[in-house]
């Protein structure tokens, strides 16, 4: 009797069934582990929006219109991307602008008037101009005339390196000078010793010299940041009436602003290597044995070239423009005008500028600018500025110096958790209105604010400056504390006092 075959037709349906299975439960776990691991990784994107959404459903304060509101709504929301940085900050540019659109009703032929002003073209000017002058590679000859004129002791070249550090930022801005004279202070380091250990602290005075050099020097010039240019373009945009001659006082020039601004920068500038030496302790007094192997660079790189000198005599006919011609035909214009003539010259490509200008730095400076301008106009500033005032009224700050002092802490507080240029963007429509409300100086209030918003000492983040310094290695991001709350206590106490005693010699 023959024994029947067993039946193997169900065998591969069984195997399909389980390998289907384990695919599915295989792609739900992949699914699973790609939304938590996103929804994590953007976490504060989600949490500002549920923020911002909270603010639009359940609130809806007394004297806030509701375009107010959602003007207000958007800037939590977009401060706390700033600070957070869980999407690029481009792309929170890109949602300032789509929530004019979309949530504001605004035309997005309005938004983009809003957009593009002098400011915006001046820090994009600027920005193409910083390409320009890092390509010509001069921080071996910058080292050595800072050495030649200081001597070979720390201390002066300390001193020499924020003086140096800090003429140039005025100018040209922090960012550049900073990344030109980071190789400065590197090439001092390692020409005294290959042992990152050994010269902790010398490296410390050097880089931290030519971070808060740049720093305290950002406030001289509307050249030396982009927060200038933005306090600049809100006097004009909230207080200038071409029709009112009285108005014109809130036009500040180039030249005005260093008149405010420009010997504080100069008084700080000790300040900054006394307080960097009673911090850090230098393994070495003398710089000689670094000098030496210096001198032997620069002497095998030769004189300076042609386009060398080219570009210097270009850069200082930008300053001149600057000076004596920006109130008439904007400071951005003179930028875009010595930018294109370092293109002429062939001193840069445009290949060059294309890949060394942060874009979505020049669109982030401009959206932020167009939401500072809905805040006035949809009365969220006024709003914010009487609930601050009245905060302020039981401790007596809501006046006088308490107001300017109140300023300076909220402004220094803020820039060492975002970029000072985006903290002088959120802040400068509500400390205008909040001037206005108190009867106070909008001139002095905002110089308090701009100036305040280069104390971004105790932080990696709060200005290019330390970010680049920060990025050589040698620094920890305990140093930043150790020191920086020193620095910024000093510079308040200066801007103050010049507020005080300086200022209204000027005729504010």
């Amino acid at each position: 009797m023959n024994n029947p075959s067993p039946d193997l037709s169900g065998a591969p349906r069984r195997s399909i069934s389980v390998f289907i299975t384990n695919l599915r439960i295989s792609l739900k776990q992949v699914i699973f582990d790609f939304l938590t691991h996103f929804v994590w990784e953007k976490r504060w994107f989600f949490i500002a929006l549920t923020i911002g959404v909270l603010m639009l459903t359940l609130l809806q304060p007394s004297g806030l219109s509701r375009e107010g509101l959602i003007v207000l709504s958007m800037s939590v929301v977009a401060t706390i991307l700033f600070i957070t940085e869980p999407i690029p900050l481009p792309a929170v540019a890109l949602l300032i602008i789509l929530g004019q659109v979309f949530l504001l009703g605004t035309s997005s032929s309005e938004v983009a008037k809003t957009l593009w002003n002098d400011s915006v073209l001046f820090i994009m000017g600027s920005l193409m101009l910083a390409v320009a002058v890092v390509k010509q590679n001069l921080d071996k000859r910058i080292a050595w005339i800072i050495v030649r004129i200081t001597g070979t002791r720390t201390s002066r070249v300390c001193f020499g390196i924020s003086v140096v550090s800090g003429l140039l930022a005025s100018f040209v801005g922090e960012h550049t000078v900073a990344a030109m004279m980071l190789p400065v202070g590197i090439t001092l380091v390692t020409l005294t010793s290959d042992d990152p250990k050994k010269v902790r602290n010398l490296a410390a005075v050097l880089l931290f010299s030519i971070a808060y050099g740049c720093s305290v020097a950002g406030i001289g010039t509307p050249s030396g940041g982009a927060r200038n240019a933005i306090m600049i373009g809100y006097w004009r945009e909230f207080f200038y009436d071409p029709t009112n001659p009285e108005t014109q006082r809130f036009i500040i020039d180039y030249v005005r602003w260093m008149v405010f601004a420009y010997p504080m920068f100069l008084i700080q500038l000790p300040f900054v290597t006394l307080i960097l030496f009673l911090t850090f302790k230098p393994e070495y007094r003398d710089l000689s044995r670094a000098v030496v192997k210096l001198r032997a660079q620069v002497e095998k790189e030769g004189p300076m070239r042609s386009s060398d000198w080219v570009a210097i005599g270009l850069f200082f006919l930008v300053l001149c423009g600057w000076i004596l011609v920006s109130d008439k035909v904007g400071m951005g214009t003179i930028a875009i005008c010595g930018a294109t003539c370092f293109l002429i010259a062939g001193i840069v490509r445009w290949e060059d500028i294309n890949s060394g200008v942060n874009w979505g730095v020049v669109l982030l400076y401009g959206a932020a600018i167009s939401l500072g301008i809905e805040m006035k106009e949809t009365g969220a500033a006024a709003w914010v500025a009487n609930s601050f005032l009245n905060m302020l009224a039981p401790i007596g700050a809501n006046e006088g110096f308490g107001l300017w002092a109140a300023v300076s802490v909220l402004t220094t507080g803020v820039t060492n958790m975002m970029s000072n240029g985006a903290a002088v963007a959120v802040l400068g429509p509500v400390v205008l209105k909040m001037a206005s409300v108190a009867n106070e100086s909008p001139i002095v209030i905002g110089f308090i604010t701009a100036i305040s918003s280069a104390f971004a000492y105790l932080t990696v983040v709060g200005t290019p400056a330390c970010t680049i310094v920060y990025a050589s290695g040698y620094l920890k991001t305990v140093d930043f504390l150790v020191v920086g709350w020193k620095m910024a206590l000093v510079s308040t106490c200066i801007m103050l006092g010049a507020a005080y005693l300086y200022w209204p010699f000027l005729g504010i």
